[in-house]
């Protein structure tokens, strides 16, 4: 019986951190605050700047194997759709900037990325695990909150982009 006791608490325990939310985080239904976003050539975006059109933001790290791995289908979902009825967006959560950049420039991502180095749309975004990719509507609304690796150019997938964000794909 002591066991069972035991057994329970520590599951209890992993459970709320696994899935505890982070520091000022935005939930599903909540509009996005405003925040800076650094790109690796130097330059400078407000994410206000997105408003006006869906946007998908993908977290991510050089390291993440699922991150790696999920990079091509964001590729293709924005060479043929990004821009014109959505726009996409990635945000490294990477220590070493030069590690992003450099995984960026070698699998040929052609999407605009940001370093998340002060670590602000991390926490916002909700990111206790990555990837971790977001689908937000016109107005900032964070519509719905995908974890782990997914196939964005898949047609089931972009059927449901469809759908969220009430376009015609």
């Amino acid at each position: 019986m002591k066991i069972k006791a035991i057994i329970i608490l520590f599951l209890l325990l992993v459970s709320t951190h696994t899935f505890a939310g982070t520091p000022g985080e935005v939930k599903e239904g909540s509009v996005l605050r405003e925040a800076s976003l650094y790109g690796f050539a130097g330059d400078f975006r407000k994410l206000s700047e997105f408003r006006g059109k869906p946007l998908i933001i993908n977290v991510w790290a050089s390291w993440c194997e699922p991150c790696r791995e999920e990079m091509a289908s964001l590729e293709y979902l924005f060479n043929r759709y990004g821009g014109k009825q959505f726009n996409i967006i990635g945000i490294s959560t990477d220590d070493d900037s030069n590690a992003a950049y450099n995984f960026l420039m070698r699998s040929g991502i052609t999407f605009d990325n940001y370093h998340d180095y002060k670590l602000t749309m991390e926490n916002m975004l909700g990111a206790t695990t990555i990837p971790l990719t977001l689908l937000i509507d016109s107005k900032g609304r964070v519509l719905k909150k995908v974890r782990g690796f997914h196939q964005w150019d898949s047609p089931e997938t972009i059927k449901m982009i469809g759908t969220l964000f009430g376009t015609k794909m």
